[in-house]
């Protein structure tokens, strides 16, 4: 049966419930296991972006494709947000043109702004705030892995950025044990972990912040890093990189999860910084499955938002 989300925008994680949540990513493990129906045939998404992408590009137009939709997408040249357009005059033309708008920005407030504008569905395809698709797939791999989500231990090494406040999110939703370590001024906004804290009640999840990786890869089913300088970021890298001595993910500290743990990237990655190409290449990390998922989970996605009927 397929989840109806027709004519909502997703802009965060938690604009999902906890148990559509739970139904988006069993219909995505479903759809990844059988022959596609093209019950997206007549139905146009829009991708807007206005960063760089391979994975989220790829993911988008391989799930809308193999949907039966179709796919347009728009470089930051082309559209200008908010310098040769605003970006409301954008949101209403391409509602008038398309079923749903996929949008990869700098600033969450573009995203709301669309949203406010547009008559069709918003998908954040990533944000300084937040990366809801990523997090998808990467509940999805761990559910496959694992065989389960509630009560595992999640260790994130690394910034408190839009990966981790997304997976943070999923996590609480769906009662998973988060850990991040960060350094200092790099943490989890408050709001988000005050939000998650929130949502955690519901499934018995726990949030923790901490400073050193050790201690919140201690006993991990997971391990999950992203690189310290993302997108948007590079006048601050030399800070950056001196801020995350210490908070590469090798050898030495996987070896302080559990023997059966995996390693995750949302990529790409820079070997040699966050991670060793060591950990990349090892049999524990299943970041190849990771990126194949994404798409799975976005299929599944598309299909309850573009649903036949909405």
């Amino acid at each position: 049966m397929t989840l109806d989300l027709r004519g909502r925008h997703l802009l965060s994680l938690a604009d999902l419930g906890a148990e559509e949540l739970l139904a988006l990513l069993e219909l995505a493990r479903q759809l990844k296991s059988k022959e596609e129906d093209k019950a997206l045939k007549g139905k146009v998404l829009v991708l807007l972006f206005e960063k760089p992408s391979l994975r989220t590009r790829l993911s988008f137009e391989v799930a809308m494709r193999s949907l039966g939709g179709e796919c347009l997408f728009f470089s930051p040249q082309e559209v200008g947000l908010g310098v040769r357009e605003p970006v409301k005059d954008v949101a209403r033309v391409i509602a008038r043109h398309a079923h749903a708008i996929a949008v990869r920005t700098f600033a969450q407030g573009t995203l709301e702004e669309m949203a406010r504008y547009s008559s069709v569905p918003v998908i954040n395809a990533l944000s300084d705030h937040e990366h809801p698709t990523q997090a998808l797939g990467d509940l999805l791999t761990i559910w496959e892995v694992k065989g389960r989500l509630q009560g595992i231990t999640l260790a994130f090494i690394g910034d408190g950025n839009n990966v981790a406040r997304s997976l943070c999110l999923g996590a609480a939703m769906t009662g998973m044990d988060f850990r991040i370590a960060s350094p200092p001024s790099y943490q989890l906004p408050a709001h988000v972990v005050a939000r998650a804290q929130e949502l955690a009640k519901a499934k018995g999840g726990k949030i923790t912040l901490l400073q050193n990786p050790e201690d919140a890869v201690a006993g991990a089913d997971v391990v999950y890093t992203d690189v310290w300088t993302s997108m948007g970021q590079e006048a601050e890298a030399e800070v950056r990189h001196r801020a995350f001595v210490g908070y590469q993910v090798d050898q030495a500290l996987m070896a302080k999860a559990r023997s059966d743990a995996i390693f995750m990237h949302d990529l790409p990655a820079h070997r040699g910084e966050e991670v060793t190409d060591e950990v990349m290449e090892g049999p524990q990390a299943v970041i190849w499955q990771q990126a194949e998922n994404k798409t799975h989970a976005i299929k599944a996605l598309l299909l309850s938002l573009l649903a036949p009927g909405g």
